[in-house]
């Protein structure tokens, strides 16, 4: 009998609103330039042809209180707060219609960002993986089931850092619904229970530094806040 010589790692698990259960996150895919002024900050066009994506490993995921330590090899560790969608059905070619009946619930993220390592790779029209997937790059926090949270509409989205605003804005200004997110996503991927999508992220993103204390909230889908380690 076969067996695996080195362990499995464990999938990291999100806990849940009111209840004991635990999702377990397999896939976590990223929306890319989802608010207008965020793209036109970042020296982009609005892409309004369709969503565009990049992903990062599940291991990047770790809950709201962790120390996210420094990320190595770069000298511009930016913050980028959203909104996370938790897939609770699988999803195949679903309409924009029935798309959010396929959702678990929401969360509050960050999807943090090397950006020296990411702008030089674009800049060279190559893949800026090791600009985004970073090793706890991803903090999420307790999932509020879709019932608790409603559809996505005008709710606000807020990021402060050490107290300061940073990024301020509601869900209205996203380009592309979480719906039509959801549906265009299902056209490249079966899509399963305990996916996540970051959904984008508004204005206001920049620089940080060990000792920051970045705090964000959702309304509707609470809050998450992270401290900045040192470097490891």
């Amino acid at each position: 009998m076969s067996k695996l010589i080195f362990p499995a790692a464990p999938a990291p698990t999100l806990p849940i609103v009111g209840s004991d259960d635990r999702i377990p996150v397999q896939r976590v895919f990223c929306v890319g330039r989802n608010y207008e002024e965020h793209a036109r900050e970042m020296g982009q066009q609005v892409e309004r042809d369709e969503p565009f994506y990049f992903t990062k490993a599940n291991e990047t995921v770790v809950p709201t209180d962790s120390v996210v330590p420094y990320a190595q090899g770069t000298e511009n560790f930016h913050y980028e707060f959203e909104l996370v969608v938790v897939m609770g059905a699988p999803a195949h070619n679903v309409s924009v219609a029935d798309a959010l009946s396929k959702v678990f619930g929401y969360a509050c993220g960050l999807d943090m960002t090397r950006r020296d390592l990411q702008l030089k790779k674009r800049a060279k029209q190559l893949p800026w993986d090791i600009g985004k997937d970073i090793e706890s790059s991803a903090p999420i926090s307790a999932v509020y089931p879709a019932a608790k949270f409603g559809a996505p509409a005008k709710q606000k989205i807020e990021m402060r850092q050490n107290g300061v605003t940073r990024q301020s804005s509601d869900l209205s200004f996203m380009i592309w619904s979480v719906a039509e997110i959801i549906s265009h996503l299902s056209t490249l991927y079966h899509l399963r229970p305990g996916d996540v999508i970051l959904s984008g992220t508004p204005a206001g993103v920049g620089p940080c530094k060990p000792g920051d204390v970045l705090e964000g909230t959702i309304e509707g889908a609470g809050s998450l806040k992270v401290t900045i380690g040192q470097p490891v």
